[in-house]
């Protein structure tokens, strides 16, 4: 078994293309074509299932990939180990859902790029749900999550800026009018939402929950900005981090409304591996992460 099969076979999982593989590669396809075949060949399973031009990881494949990451991650630690431990080099996978994607992160690897030009980042985004498993598994040394306070055995868990949620509507809807509302102005109103599972939605229903409000017309959505066009076409109500609708605010085109006793809350967290080795790379990041992202908590205590 090869390093160069596993790193292989760990791209072709990815990107579930022979062909994508040997383009990202620099790899003719036949080469990767029969680097797996070797590999399933010493492994006795077969790794993918061939359906016509496409393919699919076996169950085998699925359990084997956990182990090639594990695998990789350490070879990368222990060349690292034994090179000038304080000039950060390397690779860093980081993966984070949409709405940190485009509202937190952007400074925050362009900073770090700046100054550590020696260090090749591998952003991966992905789905709230399947982020802390990527972590979990080694498919990523560093993630981003946004939700409530979180606690875990086998996790390293650091929040890193408060992030206020706020119910909203269009300019021209009805309850723009009052002062304040109540758990009954919410009753019946059509209700646009991310996706099942998705923390701050998860706070949401809850507290609805609590007023005995179930909601039976939502639309669900993986995209914030679809949320919000959707929401300034007044096509109903959202509720999300003040973060993703600060300028829609400001130009009017977005309303918050308040609901007394009920001030909702998530935070932006930062999460590895407890037994990750932080190499010098992974070690400049998180330092460079709690720097930027903390400058962006305290804008946002003064500019609420």
């Amino acid at each position: 078994m090869e390093l160069r099969q596993l790193f292989t076979f760990r791209m072709v999982a990815t990107t579930l293309s022979f062909s994508r593989t040997a383009q990202t590669l620099n790899y003719v396809q036949s080469s990767v074509t029969a680097q797996m075949q070797a590999l399933e060949e010493e492994l006795g399973v077969r790794l993918f299932d061939r359906l016509g031009k496409r393919i699919a990881l076996t169950d085998a494949g699925k359990r084997f990939l956990p182990y090639a990451e594990k695998i990789l991650t350490l070879s990368d630690e222990a060349r690292l180990a034994v090179i000038d431990g304080n000039v950060p080099s390397g690779t860093i996978t980081i993966s984070a859902p949409e709405t940190l994607c485009i509202y937190r992160l952007p400074m925050l690897l362009r900073t770090f790029r700046d100054r550590f030009p020696e260090v090749r980042l591998i952003f991966r985004p992905e789905p709230f749900e399947d982020i802390r498993r990527s972590v979990n598994e080694g498919a990523v040394d560093v993630a981003f999550i946004i939700d409530e306070p979180q606690h875990s055995t086998s996790l390293m868990i650091e929040s890193l800026i408060p992030e206020p949620l706020q119910i909203l509507v269009s300019a021209d809807h009805r309850l723009v009018k009052l002062p304040f509302i109540t758990a009954k102005d919410l009753e019946g109103e059509p209700f646009l939402l991310t996706e099942a599972g998705c923390s701050y939605r998860i706070v949401f229903e809850r507290a609805l929950s609590e007023q005995g409000i179930h909601a039976t017309t939502n639309l669900e959505f993986r995209s914030v900005e679809a949320i919000k066009q959707c929401v300034m076409a007044s096509m109903g109500i959202a509720f999300l981090p003040t973060v993703t609708v600060a300028q829609e605010i400001a130009q009017g085109r977005l309303v918050a409304l308040h609901w007394p006793d009920h001030t909702f809350q998530v935070a932006t967290q930062v999460l590895w591996h407890k037994e990750k080795w932080l190499s010098p790379a992974l070690d400049a990041f998180l330092a460079v992460s709690r720097e930027v992202l903390g400058e962006q908590a305290m804008m946002t205590a003064v500019h609420p």
